[in-house]
C-alpha cells in the first residue's frame, strides 16, 4: 500500500488538474456561444445562396457552358479537410481524420489519385506524414475564422480544377448537430452539380412557384456567383467545424473534471484506510509495550 504522503501528493495533483479542466470547460462554453451564433447566422445565408443558384441553374442553362460545372472523367481528386488548430477536444479531430483516411483509401481503390488541402493544424500534422500529397496548408485561422481565409482556399481549389490538375473537389468537416453530437460530413463542391443546389427550400412541397426575370442573363449571373458559391461552402464548413470544436472541448473537459472527482474520491478512501491502518498499528505497539512493562 502506498504511503500517506504519496497518496496526499496524488490528491493535491489531481485537484490542481481538476481546477484546470474546470476552467477550460468554462472557457470552451463561453467560446461556444459565440461560435454557435456565427454558425447559426451563416446557415440561412448558405442555404439561400444555394437556393438562388438552384433557381438560376434551372433557368434552361447548359452545364457544359460553365467550366465550374463541367464534369469530366475522374483521375485525381482533392479533399479539403477542415480540422481544429488545437487539441483537448476528445475524439473530434480523430474522427475527422479517420473519415478522411477512409474516403482517400476508397478513392485509391477506385484507381484515382488523391491530394489534400488541410485547414487546421491537426489535420495538417497528421497527413504531412501520410503518402497523400498536401497541396495547401492553412493553419492558425480556426480561432478567428474570416471570409478571406475561405476565399484563399476556394480560389486555390478553383485554379487547380480549371487547370485540370484535379477533377473533383470535396470538403470534409465536422457538422454541428448539438453540444454532444458533431458529425463528420462530406460534400462535393466541384464540379458544381445542379442536383446539389437548392438548399432547404428544395425540400418544400411542390406548388405555385414564382417566375423570375433575370437582369443580366442567368448565364452572366452564374459566372459571377459560382466562385462565390465555392467560397461560401468552405466558409460554412469552417464555421461548422469551429462550433463543433468548442462543443467537443467543453464535453471533453466536463468528462475530465468528473473523472478527477472520481479519482479524488477513490484516493481519499485509500488515504483514510491507510491512516486507519497506521493508527491501528500504533495502538497495537502501545498496547504491546504496556503489556511488556507488566
Amino acid at each position: 500500500m502506498a504511503s500517506l504522503k504519496d497518496i496526499k501528493l496524488k490528491i493535491v495533483g489531481i485537484k490542481k488538474t481538476e481546477q484546470i479542466t474546470k476552467a477550460m470547460n468554462m472557457v470552451a462554453a463561453a467560446k461556444l456561444r459565440g461560435a454557435q451564433q456565427r454558425m447559426e447566422d451563416f446557415r440561412p445565408y448558405a442555404e439561400k445562396f444555394s437556393s438562388v443558384m438552384g433557381e438560376l441553374a434551372g433557368a434552361g442553362i447548359n452545364p457544359k457552358d460553365f467550366p465550374l460545372m463541367a464534369a469530366r472523367p475522374v483521375k485525381r481528386i482533392m479533399l479539403i479537410l477542415v480540422t481544429s488548430d488545437r487539441g483537448l477536444c476528445g475524439a473530434f479531430n480523430a474522427n475527422l481524420i479517420k473519415a478522411a483516411g477512409k474516403f482517400l483509401d476508397s478513392q485509391k481503390e477506385k484507381g484515382h489519385e488523391a491530394c489534400l488541402s488541410c485547414i487546421g493544424r491537426k489535420g495538417n500534422v497528421f497527413f504531412k506524414k501520410s503518402p497523400f500529397e498536401v497541396v495547401q496548408s492553412t493553419v492558425g485561422i480556426m480561432g478567428n475564422i474570416q471570409m478571406f481565409n475561405a476565399r484563399q482556399v476556394g480560389q486555390n481549389a478553383i485554379n487547380l480544377f480549371l487547370e485540370e490538375k484535379v477533377d473533383e473537389v470535396h470538403v470534409l468537416y465536422g457538422r454541428f448537430i448539438n453540444v454532444v453530437v458533431q458529425r463528420p460530413t462530406l460534400n462535393r463542391i466541384l464540379p458544381i452539380s445542379t442536383e446539389g443546389l437548392g438548399g432547404a427550400e428544395a425540400k418544400e412541397p411542390k406548388g405555385a412557384k414564382a417566375t423570375y426575370i433575370y437582369e443580366p442573363k442567368p448565364e452572366e449571373i452564374l459566372n459571377q456567383l459560382m466562385p462565390m458559391f465555392v467560397n461560401v461552402e468552405i466558409m460554412h464548413a469552417m464555421l461548422e467545424t469551429g462550433a463543433s470544436e468548442q462543443a467537443a472541448r467543453m464535453t471533453a473537459m466536463d468528462n475530465a473534471t468528473r473523472a478527477c472527482k472520481d479519482m479524488i474520491a477513490d484516493l481519499t478512501q485509500a488515504f483514510n484506510k491507510a491512516r486507519q491502518s497506521a493508527i491501528t498499528a500504533e495502538l497495537m505497539d502501545i498496547v504491546g509495550g504496556a503489556e511488556a512493562l507488566k
